[in-house]
């Protein structure tokens, strides 16, 4: 199986290199989004949409309250081979499986989606997916950036606010049901020599494309001007009407 954990969108916490302090930090927040999710977690069913290599998908079925029945679902057949080798257990299976065409008739208690949305081509198709396959009353947590990452990340799509990102939940009836803010400083001279392997993975000549993205550079200032140089994400919960 072929897994790049030292790529910019791979967590493969058994394999972080020493060193690793983008990815150690990235992999601390993304745990935290996890118990985040793991705490409004309904009992039955949850799916975990574009799980990667599966831990955040067995900590949701090990820790969430009741008993749960995870499934894990991602586009990539080398994570899921990763993630049915080191995370499968008596209540956390995986499938690889396209979150946006996935389907189950049965439908889920929990959905959970953590640093999905940024990616895709059509982020109101994709939520309003996750939407039809809640249960009535079920549990819906996700999460983005909201910072900008399109300028740095050539794997993101789109830059979100707090606002734009509730905004795409709106229509469909799911009430907020709490919130997690996340921080992670960056140091620009880390980004800028490379330093860690990770790293190598942003985007390359980011002058030509600010020249190209004028708004892209606009968002980043306005951003370091209010965040310095940080990182933001926000992940929510939402309770779909019983």
């Amino acid at each position: 199986m072929s897994i790049d954990a030292e790529s910019l969108e791979r967590l493969v916490p058994d394999e972080l290199a020493p060193g690793d302090v983008t990815g150690g930090e990235a992999l601390r927040i993304s745990l935290e989004r996890y118990e985040f999710a793991a705490r409004h977690a309904r009992a039955g069913r949850l799916l975990d949409a574009a799980c990667g290599v599966g831990y955040g998908t067995r900590l949701l079925a090990d820790r969430g309250a009741g008993r749960i029945e995870a499934l894990g679902i991602d586009l990539s057949p080398d994570a899921i081979a990763y993630a049915q080798a080191r995370y499968a257990g008596p209540h956390a299976r995986f499938v690889a499986a396209d979150a946006m065409a996935f389907d189950d008739p049965a439908r889920f208690d929990t959905i959970v989606s953590i640093e999905t949305i940024e990616h895709l081509p059509r982020p109101e198709a994709f939520v309003a997916h996750l939407a039809g396959l809640l249960r009535p009353g079920g549990m819906l947590v996700a999460s983005v950036p909201t910072t900008p990452s399109v300028d740095a990340n050539p794997h993101h799509l789109h830059d979100f606010s707090a606002r734009s990102f509730r905004r795409l939940l709106a229509p469909y009836g799911l009430a907020e049901c709490a919130a997690l803010e996340q921080a992670q400083p960056w140091r620009p001279a880390a980004v800028l020599a490379r330093s860690e392997a990770r790293l190598r993975g942003v985007r390359r000549n980011l002058p030509a494309w600010y020249a190209a993205h004028p708004g892209s550079l606009a968002r980043r200032i306005a951003s370091t001007l209010r965040h310095g140089f940080c990182n933001r994400y926000l992940t929510v919960a939402w309770q779909a009407p019983a």
